[in-house]
C-alpha cells in the first residue's frame, strides 16, 4: 500500500509540474487558446480525442476496481481456481468492436478537419506567401506584392492567407500553435496551408521538426494587423530604398561597412538574398528570432553568432574568417541596421 501511495504522489507531482510548465514560455505560444481558424478546428479534434480517452480510462478503471473487489482471493479459497472465460466469443467480439468504434469516433472528425484545412479553393483570390525554411530562420516572399522579408510575417486579420512552403536545406516544420497546426517544410516538394487569424496581435511560431544544433532557437512571429495597417505596411515595404543614407556619420560609416562585409549575403530592398532580408530590421522586436532587440545584443551577434545560435549559416561569413570587422565596426553596422525601418527608408516618407 505504501508503495502504491508513493507512486500516486509522484504522479500527482508530475501532473502538477506539467500544468505549471504549460503556462511558461512566450505569449500566444499555445494551442489551447485558439486565435485562428486552423487552431480552433485542431482544438476541437483535441477535445474529442481527450474526451474519448477519459471515458475509456474511467470505464477501464471502474471495471478494474469491480473485478479487483469481487474476485479477490478470500480466506479459505487459496486453492480455488475461478471459472475461466477463455474462448468466450461474445467477450472477444465486444472488446474487438469497442476499440474499432472508438477509433471511428476519433478518425471521422480528424479526417474531416484535415481535408478542411487542406482546402485550396480560395487560393487564387487570397494572399499568397512563399515561405522558405533555412537553418535557422525563415524567409517570406510576397510574390504578388514583390516583397521580400524575414522572421516577421505580416498578415491582415480575418483573411485567409495561403503559405507555400519549401526548405532550402533539411526538413523543417512550420508551427504557429495559436493560429493553426503544423506543416512539414521539405526540400523537394512544396506543401501549402492557410491561416486565418481572428484577432490582431503578435503570434509566436517555432520550427517543430528537429533540424540541427539551433533547432530550438528557430523562432519567428506572425504579426496580425488591420487591413488598413497591412496595406500601409505593404506600401512601405514596396517603396524601401536600398540606397537609404542615414543622418548620423556613424550610421553612414556602418552602411559602408555593411555593403562591404554583409551585402553579399543579406539584402535591403525587395531582392532575393542568401541570408535574412533586413529591409525592415529596425521594426522588428527580436534579433535572430530569439535575442533582445538592442544595439548591445546586435553587436554581440555580429561578432560572435556561434555563441547565440550554434550551427547557423552566418558562421561562414567571410568577415568572420578574416576578422575584418572589429568591435568598433560592428557598433557602426548595428547603428545603421537599427535605423532600417520600412516606414522611414523609402522616398515617399521624405515628402
Amino acid at each position: 500500500m505504501k508503495e502504491w501511495m508513493g507512486k500516486i504522489r509522484n504522479l500527482s507531482l508530475f501532473t502538477l509540474m506539467l500544468l505549471l510548465l504549460s503556462a511558461c514560455g512566450k505569449d500566444n505560444l499555445t494551442a489551447l487558446v485558439p486565435k485562428g481558424y486552423g487552431a480552433e478546428e485542431s482544438l476541437r479534434v483535441i477535445i474529442i480525442t481527450i474526451t474519448v480517452m477519459i471515458v475509456v480510462f474511467v470505464v477501464v478503471m471502474a471495471i478494474f476496481v469491480y473485478v479487483l473487489m469481487k474476485f479477490r482471493q478470500k480466506k479459505g479459497q487459496e486453492n480455488m481456481i475461478p471459472k475461466q472465460t477463455e474462448g468466450n466469443k461474445t467477450l472477444e467480439i465486444v472488446w474487438t468492436v469497442i476499440p474499432i468504434l472508438l477509433l471511428i469516433i476519433i478518425a471521422v472528425p480528424t479526417i474531416a478537419v484535415t481535408y478542411n484545412l487542406a482546402d485550396e479553393t480560395e487560393k487564387e483570390d487570397s494572399i499568397n506567401i512563399n515561405v522558405t525554411g533555412k537553418q535557422f530562420w525563415w524567409h517570406f516572399e510576397y510574390p504578388e506584392e514583390e516583397i521580400q522579408t524575414s522572421q516577421d510575417l505580416y498578415i491582415p486579420v480575418g483573411q485567409k492567407v495561403y503559405l507555400n512552403m519549401l526548405s532550402s536545406d533539411v526538413i523543417h516544420s512550420f508551427w504557429v500553435p495559436a493560429l493553426s497546426g503544423k506543416m512539414d517544410v521539405n526540400p523537394d516538394n512544396e506543401n501549402t496551408m492557410f491561416i486565418e487569424a481572428y484577432e490582431e496581435g503578435v503570434y509566436w511560431g517555432k520550427c517543430a521538426e528537429f533540424c540541427g544544433d539551433s533547432h530550438s532557437l528557430m523562432d519567428f512571429k506572425i504579426v496580425v494587423v488591420s487591413q488598413e495597417e497591412y496595406d500601409q505596411w505593404v506600401a512601405d515595404m514596396q517603396n524601401v530604398d536600398p540606397e537609404f543614407v542615414p543622418e548620423s556619420t556613424t550610421a553612414q560609416e556602418g552602411k559602408a561597412l555593411f555593403e562591404d562585409s554583409c551585402l553579399s549575403c543579406h539584402a535591403v530592398g525587395n531582392t532575393p538574398s542568401v541570408g535574412p532580408n533586413l529591409s525592415n530590421f529596425g521594426d522588428r522586436t527580436m534579433i535572430a528570432g530569439v535575442l533582445e532587440h538592442s544595439e548591445e545584443e546586435l553587436v554581440e551577434w555580429i561578432l560572435d553568432p556561434a555563441s547565440k545560435k550554434p550551427g547557423n549559416g552566418m558562421l561562414d561569413a567571410p568577415y568572420l574568417q578574416d576578422d575584418s570587422v572589429s568591435e568598433e565596426d560592428a557598433e557602426k553596422i548595428a547603428e545603421y541596421l537599427l535605423q532600417l525601418k520600412a516606414s522611414e527608408i523609402n522616398p515617399d516618407s521624405a515628402e
